[in-house]
């Protein structure tokens, strides 16, 4: 079924014109942030996934709170609805920060339906800014109706964000679909692994990094956790692997995460020389 919401996005992801504000402003961003603690903290790495999700529902849940209570709480609620307004105007200050970083990150058509998705919640921010001024003013019949204007922006809004994070996989772990052979599998001659030389392989769907460090047979997922970024092409140092992409580091040894913006470790691999071939398995966690 093709509806006109369904094809809102697509239209948006067309729009190239976006790409003169969109392109400076997330190397600003990216600028901003770095590539260090801040970076990590407003990626969410501390967490194991997005700290962007869970901030919008106290944004979101304030604000469609305090309209409840505009309609249903009569006068004794009017002092409840102000301070949820005030509580997701304050709480929307991180939440688009860490969105920010979030967008910084992505490319192409992606970054343009992020854009809109990111002015859209500036304006409803701005709405519900002057709605708590008009209640603070007295006028709580202006002050009711530009929250509600607000959340109507703030909800065509959030189907955009919706539709990059389940549509186009901004903030999912790339690799928590992949589905590798379960059996030991030849992936590469042992001859072409030469110290230090990583090469990017395939076992059945999946590729994989494989890389000898200190005469051992090293192998993880080789798209980055975080966005894809293929790890062959990154730096080695000290038994990690830099993304080339947004600077994620993992271990080599066992695909955990040193440091983000990916939230997520690596899959990693056993491996075994057999017949001069490197053959490799997934590792069964405990």
């Amino acid at each position: 079924m093709r509806s006109p919401i369904r094809a809102y996005p697509g239209t948006l992801a067309r729009l190239s014109a976006l790409d003169q504000l969109a392109e400076p402003l997330a190397g600003a961003i990216a600028r901003l942030f770095g590539g260090g603690t801040v970076k990590e903290v407003v990626s969410g790495t501390w967490l194991g996934h997005p700290a962007h999700p869970m901030l919008t529902d106290v944004t979101i849940g304030s604000w469609t709170s305090a309209l409840l209570l505009d309609v249903l709480g009569g006068r004794r609620g009017r002092r409840a609805a102000d301070r949820l307004i005030a509580l997701g105007v304050l709480s929307a200050i991180p939440t688009a920060a860490t969105g920010l970083s979030d967008w910084a990150d992505t490319t192409g058509t992606t970054r343009r339906v992020g854009m809109v998705h990111g002015m859209g919640n500036t304006a409803a921010l701005m709405t519900f800014a002057a709605s708590w001024l008009a209640r603070k003013r007295g006028a709580r019949l202006k002050g009711t109706a530009l929250g509600l204007l607000g959340m109507g922006i703030g909800t065509a809004t959030a189907y955009l964000g919706g539709h990059l994070v389940y549509e186009r996989g901004v903030g999912v772990n790339v690799t928590a679909f992949e589905t590798p052979p379960s059996e030991w599998t030849a992936v590469a001659e042992e001859a072409q692994l030469a110290e230090g030389q990583p090469i990017s392989v395939t076992a059945g769907p999946v590729e994989v990094l494989l890389v000898r460090s200190d005469g051992q047979i090293h192998a993880i997922a080789d798209r980055c956790s975080h966005l894809g970024g293929p790890l062959h092409q990154g730096s080695f140092q000290d038994a990690t692997v830099t993304c080339p992409w947004h600077g994620s580091v993992f271990s080599l040894e066992t695909g955990e995460l040193v440091s983000g913006p990916a939230r997520t470790p690596q899959p990693r691999y056993e491996t075994r020389v057999n017949e001069g071939r490197v053959e490799i398995r997934p590792v069964t966690e405990a």
